[in-house]
């Protein structure tokens, strides 16, 4: 697609990696091109947000906002664009289909969902279901419309897992598309266990993100912590534990004035959040600003779930430093990952990407960074085979490109990136701490427990004492960049975010 022209544009170190590491290059392997740590590839896709690769590693799904593109990264050092689905559901009176910040695929079916965050006036809302038998022609099959935008959404046997922020609710929706024709069948919320959860501001404990395996359900509820669902009965969803997050009666005393700076910034935040393969460890990140000259970029959680009562935070990785940290500076929070084995793949916006060593999770090894916060600002980053990962760029707030880059995984070690462009004005490195802690919640019947003993300060959890369960349009904590936040708090309240 445009391919040569984007190269040119974006560096001489991304081009030095198409040009070095040759046009042979097999789908499942990747030869590792001597000299510093740099991308494989990439290809220019406008707009480009959430990036998923298929099980294969052959093809990556990128959503676009008007749609999403295919891309062919079969020959990692040369990823080509071939295919594109916009203006979806043009036909409906409604229509289109908007801001589709986010794709998931399972097997030989892709869901779109949009619009990210509120709109204006009378807007199409929902997901499309594609068939992607052949990723070079995808073919719509169904639509399922909402009463509520999507920020984020999962696909795991047959059920579509969507963030339903609606009223008070904020819940997980359940819609079955096993036989292609959807139907909504469970809903889950805080709410259903504690109506406590009605008196709090829903934009501060906002359903932000799902993540789905083996019946466990990972909701990132904002600065309500996370949840675990079991929902290996997606009719009948029930609480497992709440990992992190503030006390309920904390969050319902945040006077309304204050709403906007609680949502932008620590504690709480949880933006995403990913078990391992076997369930043993959680990945949780925070997604924040400095807001009223407090705060700062969040960083990623390690937990053992092992016992899912009584998860323990092991570290922390902090975010790369910022010389402005506030939701109009430089952002290098923590945005989406991946774990896949002990490989722990990240992305930092502005900051760039990351590949840590997680063999020992208490002490997580950064392996690899790399960053060019001047021309990119990663949303993703996702292993597509054990030889390279994939990362989607929405380019820099202000030009609107994007693109998506290939990254080798087997040389990411003792071969860091050439004269990495500093992030902070003074020229200083950025550096990474970790720090532990340990939280604790039990259950019995309806009553839970919580205590926290974390060393991070980031109280957490609801007051023993009491029954426990334990982000607008376009760009909101959590909800992409400036125009949501202006939707989820107002656009006064935005505008003195901003001062």
């Amino acid at each position: 697609m445009h391919r040569r022209e984007f190269l040119r544009g974006v560096s001489g170190s991304v081009a030095l990696a198409s040009a070095g590491v040759g046009a042979g290059m097999a789908a499942e392997t990747t030869t590792a091109h001597p000299g510093p740590y740099r991308p494989l590839g990439s290809v220019s896709i406008a707009n480009a947000k959430e990036a998923v690769p298929d099980r294969s590693g052959k093809f990556a799904y990128v959503a676009t906002m008007d749609g999403f593109a295919v891309v062919d990264v079969q020959i990692p050092s040369d990823p080509t664009v071939v295919a594109e689905r916009a203006g979806l559901l043009a036909d409906r009176e409604t229509g289109p289909l908007r801001m589709i910040q986010d794709v998931k695929v399972e097997g030989d079916r892709l869901v779109a969902a949009g619009p990210a965050n509120p709109m204006q006036g009378d807007v199409l809302q929902g997901f499309a279901l594609f068939d992607v038998s052949d990723p070079a022609n995808p073919t719509q099959v169904a639509f399922h419309e909402t009463q509520f935008p999507i920020h984020n959404c999962f696909v795991r046997d047959g059920i579509v897992y969507l963030t339903g922020n609606q009223g008070e609710t904020n819940a997980l929706v359940m819609v079955d598309v096993s036989g292609d024709s959807p139907e909504e069948v469970g809903r889950w919320s805080p709410a259903d266990r504690r109506p406590g959860w009605n008196e709090v501001p829903t934009s501060v404990w906002t359903i932000h993100d799902v993540w789905v395996q083996k019946g466990r359900a990972y909701l990132s509820h904002w600065d309500a912590g996370t949840y675990l669902v079991d929902v290996s009965d997606p009719a009948s969803p029930s609480f497992v534990a709440r990992i992190g997050g503030r006390p309920l009666d904390e969050l319902q005393s945040i006077p309304s004035d204050s709403v906007r700076t609680e949502v932008l910034r620590l504690p709480g935040n949880a933006h995403y959040a990913m078990a391992s393969d076997d369930g043993n460890l959680l990945g949780v990140n925070k997604e924040a600003w400095q807001a009223s000259e407090r705060g700062g970029p969040g960083g990623l959680e390690l937990w053992d779930i092992s016992d899912e009562t009584r998860p323990t935070k092991l570290a922390t990785i902090d975010a790369p430093a910022s010389p402005d940290p506030s939701i109009g500076g430089t952002w290098t929070t923590s945005h989406n990952f991946d774990i896949v084995g002990d490989r722990l793949f990240t992305s930092w916006y502005q900051g760039g990407v990351k590949i840590h060593d997680i063999s020992d999770p208490a002490n997580p090894e950064q392996l690899a960074w790399w960053r060019m916060p001047d021309e990119t600002s990663f949303w993703t980053a996702k292993r597509a085979t054990d030889g390279f990962f994939v990362a989607s760029s929405m380019g820099r707030r202000s030009n609107g490109k994007g693109g998506l880059y290939t990254f080798p995984i087997e040389d990411a070690t003792n071969s860091p990136q050439k004269d990495p462009p500093s992030l902070t004005t003074t020229g200083e490195t950025a550096t990474e701490t970790t720090t532990g802690g340990t939280a604790t919640e039990t259950t019995t019947g309806e009553a839970t427990t919580e205590t926290t003993s974390a060393t991070t300060g980031e109280a957490a959890l609801d007051d023993a004492t009491t029954e426990s369960d334990d982000s607008a349009s376009g760009e909101v904590p959590g909800f992409g960049v400036p125009a949501g936040i202006a939707a989820l708090l107002g656009a006064g309240a935005w505008r003195r975010v901003r001062k």
